[in-house]
């Protein structure tokens, strides 16, 4: 299994920007890809961005994909999430899945597809 902790949320400012953090353990050495997802009160869970566990490959949902940017730090297994010019629609929580194949039937942006998920961090944006 493989666990994920998120971290990073809050409130912040319109304007403003932050960076969440998604920590791995376990059996890490199973993981493929990484991903962030959101999901606001009485909304679908929805794909912002992805990476894959070697780093070479990211992928954006076309609404973040230029106020964000997706990393990961090999040494301490953990995946970042930048975004910046947040508003209040950003309000959600923000959750990080790990994804184990290489290949699927479910594209990125489906929740479907990732095996294990965190527990999810709180970001509010206050206007």
């Amino acid at each position: 299994q493989v666990q994920l902790v998120e971290s990073g949320g809050g409130l912040v400012q319109a304007g403003g920007s932050l960076r969440l953090s998604c920590a791995a353990s376990g059996r890490i050495f199973n993981i493929y890809r990484m991903a962030w997802f959101r999901q606001a009160p009485g909304k679908e869970r929805e794909f912002l961005a992805a990476i894959t566990w070697s780093g070479e490959r990211t992928s954006y949902a076309d609404f973040v994909k230029d106020r964000s940017i997706i990393s990961r730090d090999n040494a301490k297994n953990t995946v970042y999430l930048q975004m910046s010019s947040l508003e209040p629609e950003d309000t959600a929580v923000y959750y990080c899945a790990v994804d184990l194949h290489s290949s699927s039937r479910s594209t990125l942006n489906q929740s479907v597809r990732y095996d294990y998920w965190g527990q999810g961090t709180q970001v509010t944006v206050s206007s």
